[in-house]
């Protein structure tokens, strides 16, 4: 029995350590234009788009627990590795494409952090450069440790959403049926709005950033069962609170009047009749998400992009040991939200062409991936199972598939 008590205590031990990469980009997975998209399906299409979330959890499982063994079995990122086995040409293509998809989630997360001060009465010219800067100095001014204490603190915010699902009471039976009972349409829209929901829930970006966190706290394949636990563990509660997101906005505003919603901020008007909670919290819940992944999106790419050409990155390192790595963060921080300032930006159809934007760009970054974690000279025993590269090929095709559809069926009219 000591022996036992022993052994689950250095385990638990070994997990704490560990703790901060898988979990946080998970979480920040539900950000600003995610919280919109998922507020969008269920206000237009009510419980319908329940059942995607049951296989794209799966997906989001094996996609990242694929970056979490490659960054701990060699050390290296996504993008380092994608530059040494497929040459500069190709990495320096993905990059450009991925800051474009990048700099589009940028703004998304300041029209966000907009819309949910705006509920109370604070102008965007306010709000937006406030957060601008707050986010630039915690990662000019912190170092890894600190960051990520404070991006763990953040995720406990994300239970405001279950919190507000349950304060609208909705039809429990139907979302229980909708969620095991897949059903397609024929319909641009729809199509649409299910490529909106893959590309935010299993966004390029949370693959770059999670594989860079995972080297830079110093994982290896000796914790790598823990780390794998901890991803796990993100994956399924962040598609839980996109469950509660979507049933909040079914019960609040699809019971009532189906219909397009301009942003996040009007789904939290529309909890009001519900009780004064259920709209703050959903609204608090909105703030944390949009200003978390604010941080975490310039970080990303600023990470990726400096892997993959070669220069210094980390917030470990000072401005002048990483110059690259930092002015390329302060500009997409600038450029995202300085375009929120312009008057008559649209900035709710950005936002749902961001999330679309990942789902497009999503299996482009994830046949590189399969093509390097099955690389035997590379990783070795850790390679991936069969099941692992079934789901991974059908993912990519299902994902071409439905951007080709929806190509076809917009051209058609």
């Amino acid at each position: 029995m000591p022996k036992i008590l022993s052994r689950f205590r250095y385990q638990i031990a070994v997990f704490l350590a560990v703790l901060g990469p898988g979990f946080i980009t998970a979480m920040v997975d539900n950000d600003s234009g995610g919280i919109y998209t998922y507020s969008a399906a269920g206000a237009k299409y009510g419980y319908l788009p329940l059942w995607t979330l049951i296989p794209i959890t799966v997906v989001l499982i094996i996609t990242q627990e694929m970056c979490s063994r490659m960054g701990a079995v060699t050390g290296k990122g996504l993008s380092d590795l994608i530059r040494e086995e497929f040459g500069l040409r190709l990495t320096f293509l993905m990059m450009t494409l991925l800051v474009l998809a990048n700099l589009t989630n940028v703004m998304a997360e300041f029209a966000g952090v907009a819309s949910s001060l705006e509920l109370f009465h604070i102008s965007k010219y306010v709000s937006v450069p406030l957060a601008a800067a707050a986010v630039w100095f915690l990662a000019v001014k912190g170092n890894y440790r600190s960051v990520e204490k404070i991006f763990l603190f953040a995720c406990v915010f994300y239970v405001t959403y279950i919190i507000s699902g349950f304060l609208v009471k909705p039809d429990w039976k139907e979302a229980a049926l909708r969620s095991i009972e897949p059903k397609l349409m024929l319909d641009s829209g729809y199509i649409y709005m299910l490529i909106g929901m893959v590309g935010t829930t299993i966004a390029p970006w949370m693959q770059f950033y999670l594989q860079s966190a995972v080297v830079e706290k110093g994982v290896t394949a000796k914790e790598y069962a823990a780390s794998r636990i901890e991803v796990i563990v993100g994956c399924i509660l962040t598609d839980v609170i996109a469950f509660f997101i979507i049933v909040a906005c079914a019960g609040a505003i699809y019971s009532v009047h189906p219909r397009d919603i301009q942003d996040a901020g009007e789904a939290a008007l529309a909890l009001k009749p519900f009780g004064q909670y259920a709209f703050l919290l959903f609204s608090a819940g909105l703030f944390n998400a949009s200003i978390f992944a604010a941080c975490i999106l310039p970080l990303s790419t600023a990470y990726s992009v400096c892997e993959g050409l070669g220069f210094e990155a980390g917030v470990n390192r000072r401005i002048r040991e990483a110059p690259v790595f930092y002015f390329l963060y302060t500009a997409l921080i600038v450029v995202g939200a300085g375009v929120i300032l312009i008057p008559g930006f649209p900035l709710v159809r950005m936002i749902l062409l961001s999330q679309v934007f990942n789902g497009v760009l999503l299996p482009f970054v994830l046949i590189f991936m399969i093509l390097l974690i099955n690389k035997r000279d590379l990783m070795g025993e850790w390679t991936n199972p069969r099941w692992f590269n079934t789901w991974s090929w059908v993912t990519v095709v299902v994902m071409i598939g439905l951007t080709l559809a929806l190509v076809g069926i917009t051209l058609r009219g």
